[in-house]
């Protein structure tokens, strides 16, 4: 099976931790961001994982050769000339993601107990293009899923902005859900990118919400599992307190 590490991040909101060295690398209990994921997802059953790099993007590259790439098959996708942000960094990615099965996406920065295998057959099992990792948390942005987790759109809660255009929201009418971070992807996808203003740097999430009325993008809600984005210094040291015990 398939993923993707996001990698290549600049890692601006853990300055000045991140001044030199890359994100991934920044150790939690021990351990850095980036061997936590890897092992995860090598115990879930990964076994081909492609991982972008950007800032310090060799010290990466260096990391993986030390710890002969733990044991699974570990490609680099080089964005050290452009950073090309979640969506141009999955398309530049596609000819190693291309094929017949779905593949998993995960930030280096995410760290879940969630089992990663059950959410990747649960994406098998649907007739879903992508299937989105969600949670109820407090954030400012949320993507909108009816009753039975089928994407229809995002709003901003503290300007009102709503995607995609001429959606129509209604307070109570969706469920408000904040994107965790892993994803699973059906490489079919891909012909919705094929075109404009899919080109180059983009996002990942205004890309699902362009074509969530032509295709089934669901969400995976979490549950009881325990999840941090470490990208930020609190929950990194929560994280850290969590991870020790």
């Amino acid at each position: 099976m398939k993923a993707m590490i996001f990698a290549a991040g600049l890692g601006t909101r853990l300055r000045p931790l991140t001044d030199n060295m890359p994100k991934a690398l920044v150790p939690v209990a021990g351990k850095t961001m980036l061997e936590r994921v890897i092992v995860r997802l090598k115990e879930a059953g990964f076994n081909e994982i492609i991982i972008n790099v950007h800032h310090f993007g060799e010290q990466i590259i260096d990391f993986l050769h030390a710890h002969a790439d733990f044991g699974v098959n570990i490609h680099i996708s080089d964005e050290r000339d452009m950073l090309l942000d979640t969506g141009g960094g999955i398309k530049k990615a596609r000819s190693f993601l291309d094929g017949d099965e779905p593949f998993l996406v995960h930030n280096a920065d995410i760290l879940t107990d969630i089992d990663l295998s059950a959410f990747y057959q649960h994406h098998l099992e649907s007739n879903a293009e992508a299937t989105l990792l969600v949670s109820q948390r407090e954030t400012s942005r949320y993507l909108l899923f009816d009753p039975a987790y089928n994407l229809h759109g995002w709003i901003n809660k503290s300007t009102g902005e709503v995607k995609p255009e001429n959606f129509s929201y209604r307070k109570g009418d969706y469920k408000e859900l904040a994107f965790g971070g892993i994803h699973v992807i059906s490489p079919s996808l891909f012909r919705y990118m094929e075109n404009s203003p899919w080109e180059g740097k983009f996002s990942i999430i205004p890309f699902y919400l362009s074509v969530c009325r032509q295709t089934h993008i669901q969400g995976y809600p979490l549950q009881d599992f325990r999840w941090f984005d470490i990208g930020k210094p609190e929950t990194l040291k929560r994280a850290e307190e969590c991870y020790t015990q």
